[in-house]
């Protein structure tokens, strides 16, 4: 059955706005080329475009010739407001953007581990409301956060996980409730690393492959033919709590001491390289101790004049080959890449270890890249996903 008029003109809107938000400003002419409408079609969604103030003329094409130049048109980008979120257990770090997903505003602010929950809470909303601000934001349309912990499926929230503050499930209630008009979505930290590496980093290659979260913390995100695996319980890649060899105690339901975190999270880590007599510089969050000894230790180890600094990597290769391989024999993803802080500090040295060990231990070929995009990366998936949404609000839902 064919598609009703109104059905026709939404999807042939939907098709122009696309096109400009990927290709950036086009003529009238250069949208019938690339959507293959008709001339009186495009010339139609134009004006309606226009006048919904989605759209509107930027400038204009073909200065060089002769007559009248055709008009560009670009999408309003202060149409709507973003703003994206990376949530720590230690620090909230936010931007703002506008509909283009261009960096307006960005700030950060450390949470002492004994702020209470109000003061923490108030904290990161005042963070929020004071980059809206500095980014000329009258009102947000969208707010991404990227958290640890679990996600229910079923509900789209954080789920009271043990080891994490009780500030960040708050976080999301009182922004909902300081800013009631914004769209609030939440989504694990290392998911949104795995979509940002996948969009704009070290995967944008790949449409199958396992990120390993190395900060504080350690998780894992799964990407299978080009779709994120989440699970039955929103658990996928709680590798934190694998069963590994080289720890004293199993992990338990509540505390993934034991586990593979107890081997590559950022306090192991630190301690690991003590062990080599590597200190870490002080002051720093755990993750960015752990990464800054990681760092130095590949320069150290690049430029040969390190031996204790070769051998801390080697050791630390060999533990987070534990992690990589068992993902490896299970998903056969044949990429895994080495995410966050850490993962980006240790670079293609520490990656062609990881890489090495593998090898080794599973006989299915399994390469290893280091992230592009570090501790950055939850952020950008943040803005990823705040500005998916904002857009199939305004532009209408597009399949994916």
């Amino acid at each position: 059955m064919p598609a009703s008029p109104s059905t026709a003109r939404a999807i042939n809107d939907r098709l122009a706005l696309r096109l400009l938000q990927e290709e950036g400003p086009l003529t009238a002419g250069q949208l019938k080329q690339l959507t293959g409408l008709s001339r009186p079609t495009v010339a139609d969604l134009v004006e309606r475009l226009t006048e919904s103030g989605l759209i509107t003329i930027v400038g204009e094409w073909g200065e060089q010739r002769r007559g009248p130049n055709a008009r560009l048109y670009g999408i309003v980008a202060d149409r709507a407001h973003l703003a994206a979120l990376d949530v720590r257990t230690e620090s909230v770090s936010v931007l703002v953007s506008d509909l283009l997903g261009r960096v307006l505003a960005e700030a950060s602010v450390p949470i002492a581990g004994d702020s209470g929950t109000g003061p923490a809470v108030e904290q990161a909303v005042m963070l929020v409301e004071r980059a809206a601000k500095e980014a000329g934001a009258d009102r947000l349309h969208t707010v991404g956060i990227g958290a640890p912990g679990l996600i229910d499926p079923a509900t789209g929230e954080l789920r009271d996980t043990s080891g994490l503050p009780a500030w960040h499930r708050r976080l999301v209630a009182a922004l909902q409730e300081r800013i009631p008009a914004a769209r609030v979505t939440v989504e694990n930290e290392t998911n949104l690393a795995a979509l940002a590496e996948q969009r704009e980093g070290c995967a944008r290659d790949r449409d199958t492959f396992v990120l390993l979260w190395l900060s504080h913390g350690t998780g894992a995100a799964v990407v299978l033919d080009g779709i994120l695996r989440r699970g039955a319980s929103g658990g996928t890649g709680e590798i934190g709590f694998l069963p590994v060899p080289g720890t004293s105690v199993l992990p338990s339901a509540t505390d993934c001491e034991g586990g593979f975190h107890s081997l590559t999270g950022a306090a192991a880590i630190e301690v690991l390289a003590d062990g080599f007599g590597l200190a870490a510089a002080a002051g720093d969050t755990a993750g960015s101790r752990a990464a800054g000894l990681v760092r130095a230790a590949v320069a150290g180890a690049v430029a040969g004049s390190d031996t204790a600094a070769d051998r801390f990597l080697d050791a630390l290769a060999d533990r987070m080959a534990i992690g990589a391989a068992s993902v490896a024999a299970i998903l056969d993803p044949g990429c895994v890449v080495l995410g966050g802080e850490v993962g980006q500090a240790g670079g293609a040295t520490l990656a062609a270890r990881v890489a090495e060990r593998v090898r080794r231990m599973s006989p299915l070929a399994t390469e290893v890249r280091a992230s592009a995009l570090g501790g950055g990366a939850v952020l950008r998936g943040a803005l990823l996903t705040a500005r998916e949404r904002a857009q199939d609000d305004l532009f209408g839902p597009q399949d994916r």
